[in-house]
């Protein structure tokens, strides 16, 4: 029996859709895999078109739903796209995660490294962010329904500014904590925005002796995606746990 438009449209609509930033590897390829497997439908925000479309083709082949969209979170006009692509394709988006980030800090102090280190990874770690959530809250507000989950660090805790690290990474958590409180307090309605830092990953950015592999840490985001109305808005979480800004 032939699938038909109308078949795939109602299958869409039955499942809810979700979008990763920097989908396309490590925690954000491993959080499409296990989103999919929960049965969403999966979009993988990839900045690099090709690398993008080897990720969605190698979830498809282990059976998974996914699709792929070229997304620059710098570049406010692919953001747009973005919108524009899912509201098009999909008429709605539920799940929002802002996985893509920079980590471009090396042994310099800040007030020793080039500030092109400082302004590129604002850019990518707060105003993407800041600018997916802005361009997609009238989509979550039109239904009633969104659950936003930001990827933070516990280099972004407040306690731990006075101690010396990747300044440039570590402020730009800082600042993406501080507008998950914000925006959080803007929102209404079945809308959720939390932080949550996934902890030491082996991933690129990690590097191969973290402690924790990508399984671990998407499972202790996942949950912040399937949030019930009367669920947390505004926090920040590590391992399920609250813990402090």
């Amino acid at each position: 029996m032939q699938t038909t438009k109308k078949d795939m449209v109602q299958v869409i609509q039955n499942k809810k859709i979700a979008l990763i930033s920097g989908g396309n590897r490590g925690i954000g390829y491993e959080l499409g895999k296990q989103l999919a497997e929960k049965d969403y439908q999966v979009i993988l925000g990839s900045r690099n078109a090709d690398k993008g479309q080897e990720a969605a083709s190698s979830l498809k082949n282990l059976g998974y739903d996914v699709s792929v969209f070229e997304l620059d979170v710098d570049d406010p006009k692919s953001i747009q796209k973005a919108v524009e692509y899912v509201q098009q394709t999909y008429g709605r988006l539920d799940v929002l995660i802002n996985n893509a980030g920079v980590y471009l800090d090396e042994e310099l102090k800040m007030t020793e490294e080039d500030p092109a280190i400082l302004e590129k990874t604002l850019r990518t770690n707060l105003l993407g962010p800041y600018h997916l959530i802005r361009s997609f809250l009238s989509l979550m507000r039109e239904h009633n329904y969104g659950r936003i989950i930001n990827i933070s660090s516990g280099y972004g805790q407040m306690d731990g500014m006075d101690q010396t690290g990747p300044g440039s990474y570590k402020l730009s958590k800082l600042a993406l904590n501080g507008l998950t409180r914000l925006l959080a307090a803007e929102v209404s309605g079945n809308i959720k925005i939390n932080a949550v830092c996934p902890g030491w990953v082996r991933t690129d950015m990690g590097g191969p002796h973290a402690p924790r592999s990508v399984e671990e840490a998407a499972k202790s985001i996942l949950w912040l995606a399937e949030l019930e109305q009367d669920g947390p808005n505004g926090e920040f979480f590590r391992n399920g746990l609250q813990i402090n800004w």
